[in-house]
């Protein structure tokens, strides 16, 4: 068998939202018979933050395949912020994230099961071709009808019981797994299909400012997510260690085991630094958004675990990443080579941020590991220095993939 996986990033997506309902309904069950608690919001959260991850980085709406535009860009990253915000502070928009994944999930099926229906290049084109098309249109309907009463749920609780609403979602999940197959396979049967969607967009010279297409790589979007969430985190616990927010640490420990799911398989980029994607990374990556679902729905359940987890991440991986970086500088001997180097000032600027994210996500880990030993305030702004690095390490990469 093929060790390479070639996991599109929509596929990635599914299969974490596959994780997600599969454990958010099995847990319900539990939750349901009083055996579990659970955190209403960091859930809601959660899944705001996946769908945001596929509108900004593919433009893939909840509603349907959009042009990839600045404005949509800064629709998703609203809508991460208020997920991320929901996480971390319980309670503090309670009432607004739930309605906002009640109107996406109710509204978003609505919307693609019809387009599904009534498109001549989708359902009625793919029954007629037969194959695992003919699957995809089965797993696509059964996926936007889930998603419709999900959604009817989400937005007025009282039409089902928990019980009703959890066998619901463990459908909802195996409905996403044989989703996520589905399009995995169609790629590798028609590889030339997504090409001919790319070469079909509109020409991006017809459009101007916000609504013009977006030149944003994938490893880019995922790092300025991937900032926003660590600056807002450290921006928030600075209210939060005076006393003043009440504070989600399942939450914020779930949503950055989920989000490191996603780079894993999506780009192979680990704690431990970059590795080949295979089909044993996308195991583990299903298993850090597995700790990451539990984190979120069930507070206490995993704290102490997955804390020391995510501190032994940090810190080995900031010090290995640190290592390998400059000790290939010396000679084996064990003196510095002295032979100069011409290095392009981009790579320069792109190592110096990078060894600085290493240092700061050792400090992260150590507070991970001790709690008490680094203070929280500092904490705070060790996190707040980590989300601006990561931008700055954005603008470079960017700048380094550009094409001149």
């Amino acid at each position: 068998m093929k060790d390479d996986p070639d996991l599109s990033l929509e596929v990635v997506i599914l299969l974490v939202l596959a994780i997600f309902m599969l454990l958010f309904g099995f847990l319900l069950f539990k939750i349901q018979a009083g055996a579990l608690p659970y955190n209403p919001d960091s859930t809601y959260g959660l899944f705001l933050v996946i769908v945001s991850f596929q509108v900004v980085t593919l433009g893939k709406s909840p509603f349907g395949d959009l042009r990839r535009s600045w404005l949509l860009i800064v629709i998703g990253t609203c809508a991460a912020i208020l997920g991320m915000t929901a996480c971390f502070i319980p309670g503090s928009v309670e009432g607004v994230v739930r309605i906002s994944v009640g109107l996406i999930l109710l509204g978003g099926g609505l919307s693609l099961l019809m387009q599904l229906l009534t498109s001549r290049q989708r359902a009625r084109l793919w029954m007629r071709v037969g194959g695992i098309l003919r699957q995809l249109t089965a797993a696509c309907a059964f996926v936007y009808a889930l998603t419709t009463i999900l959604g009817a749920i989400t937005l007025f609780p009282a039409i089902a019981t928990g019980r009703q609403t959890a066998v619901l979602l463990v459908l909802y999940g195996a409905g996403f797994a044989y989703l996520s197959w589905c399009i995995w396979k169609t790629g590798r049967s028609y590889p030339l299909e997504a090409h001919t969607r790319e070469s079909e967009r509109p020409d991006p010279a017809r459009w101007f400012g916000v609504f013009r297409e977006a030149s944003l790589p994938l490893s880019v979007a995922i790092l300025i997510l991937l900032g926003i969430l660590l600056t807002l985190l450290g921006l928030l616990l600075f209210p939060v260690n005076l006393g003043l927010l009440a504070f989600s640490p399942d939450g914020q420990l779930g949503l950055l085991l989920t989000v490191m799911a996603i780079q894993m398989m999506s780009l192979g980029d680990t704690p431990l630094g970059q590795l080949r994607r295979s089909w044993s990374l996308i195991v583990v990556g299903l298993a850090f958004a597995a700790l990451g679902v539990v984190s979120s729905v069930v507070p206490g359940l995993l704290t102490g675990v997955i804390q020391i987890f995510v501190g032994l991440l940090n810190v080995i991986g900031g010090g290995a990443s640190l290592i390998q970086r400059y000790l290939p500088m010396r000679h084996p001997g064990g003196t510095p080579s002295t032979t100069p180097v011409g290095v392009p000032s981009g790579v320069r600027k792109m190592a110096v941020t990078q060894s600085a994210l290493n240092c700061v996500a050792i400090a992260f880990g150590i507070s991970m590991l001790v709690p008490d030993l680094i203070p929280a305030l500092l904490v705070a702004g060790v996190l707040v220095v980590n989300g601006l690095l990561l931008f700055r390490l954005a603008s470079v990469l960017n700048t380094q993939i550009r094409p001149t």
